[in-house]
């Protein structure tokens, strides 16, 4: 599985400490940056990551910035991305059994890294239930398609 993670900023340190632990556990980890500590704008970041799972390079992205509300709003305007913004495990878990998640956003400055990077196994480890979630998907897909004459 190839993943993309991004950050602003806010999040800088703990996407460092996802890259980390993805790569240590095998992860094909692809780094759309920010690269520092600078101030820099979760959108850009929040977007480069989303174009990785639009144009299908990243199988999953994470993305962070201090809150993860603004990075998850970004990657959520993109056709395909379903990012989900989650604080305990059993968000990670529904986003990906009910919602087949393919992007997770976390704030740095709300969670513990500890706390953080399991949530990322979670999300990386969790099957999509399929069945009647389907249905759902199909009608988020249909909403982008007339919202993106995709």
């Amino acid at each position: 599985m190839k993943i993309v993670v991004a950050s602003d900023h806010g999040g800088y340190e703990m996407k460092e400490a996802i890259r980390r632990h993805l790569s240590e556990k095998g992860f094909e980890v692809l780094d759309a940056g920010t690269y520092s500590e600078e101030s820099a704008s979760y959108v850009e970041f929040s977007q480069r990551a989303a174009d990785k799972i639009v144009d299908g390079t990243c199988d999953r992205g994470i993305v962070v910035c201090g809150t993860g509300i603004g990075v998850s709003m970004v990657a959520n305007k993109n056709p395909g991305v379903r990012c989900a913004l989650c604080t305990d495990s059993f968000m990670a878990e529904m986003a990906r059994h009910h919602n087949d998640a393919n992007m997770l956003a976390l704030g740095g400055r709300i969670l513990a890294i500890p706390y953080a990077l399991m949530l990322v196994d979670l999300f990386l480890s969790e099957p999509y239930d399929g069945g009647r979630h389907d249905a759902r998907l199909e009608q988020i897909a249909d909403r982008e398609r007339r919202t993106f004459c995709v």
